[in-house]
């Protein structure tokens, strides 16, 4: 069960079909839109201004979304937010991804399909193109994604559409066992490749 915090009277809004970790906190104003993936300790504080994460995006473990009482902030459709990220009051469009640790700042807009790379922060008011690269910090526009990044991210947030699924189904609280059965199964995931095999697979440097 999701649990949730209304505050000022306003309570989070989650589709039936997303999937939200017990630990992660939604309060106030957030919408969570259907196929939608929350993970374990992510924060989404709407205390403050609205959140809206849309159609098939995923928000990683431990990250932070919050924003300001005179702009959405907004997760685009299909969008993917990598583990430990922080997005504060920015939009990331459809289709793009902020890599592990990175940080969107204030009135921030990472264009449709476009990367931010792990590790970098995004300054206040900054438009990152669509289909391009920014790295560093202060985060720049490095260069265009290539086809196979593009390819590569788009099967990555499917992977975590599935994982929502999955999750809906299957995953339950459990009590650690004590020891390693012999016939332990692994989990068989298909299309799970990091991006330096993708690349190198497609003949990319």
């Amino acid at each position: 069960m999701v649990k949730v915090y209304s505050i000022d009277g306003v309570v989070p809004v989650v589709h039936p079909s997303a999937y939200v970790h017990p630990s992660a906190v939604l309060i106030g104003d957030v919408i969570v839109g259907p196929g939608v993936y929350i993970g374990p300790c992510a924060s989404l504080r709407g205390d403050f201004g609205r959140l809206v994460v849309e159609r098939g995006a995923n928000v990683q473990d431990c990250c932070i979304i919050h924003g300001f009482p005179t702009r959405d902030t907004v997760i685009g459709e299909d969008g993917h937010i990598g583990h430990g990220a922080v997005i504060h009051g920015g939009t990331v469009e459809r289709n793009a991804m902020i890599g592990i640790h990175a940080v969107v700042n204030d009135n921030a807009v990472i264009g449709e399909s476009a990367i931010v790379a792990a590790l970098a922060f995004v300054k206040a008011d900054m438009v990152v193109p669509p289909r391009t690269l920014a790295a560093g910090i202060p985060a720049t526009v490095r260069r265009e994604l290539s086809e196979a990044e593009l390819a590569w991210k788009k099967e990555a947030t499917a992977l975590y559409q599935n994982l929502a699924v999955r999750c809906l189904a299957t995953m339950v609280e459990a009590e650690a066992l004590t020891e390693m059965p012999p016939d332990r199964k692994r989990l068989e995931l298909s299309d799970v490749t990091p991006l330096s095999d993708y690349k190198r697979a497609s003949g990319e440097k």
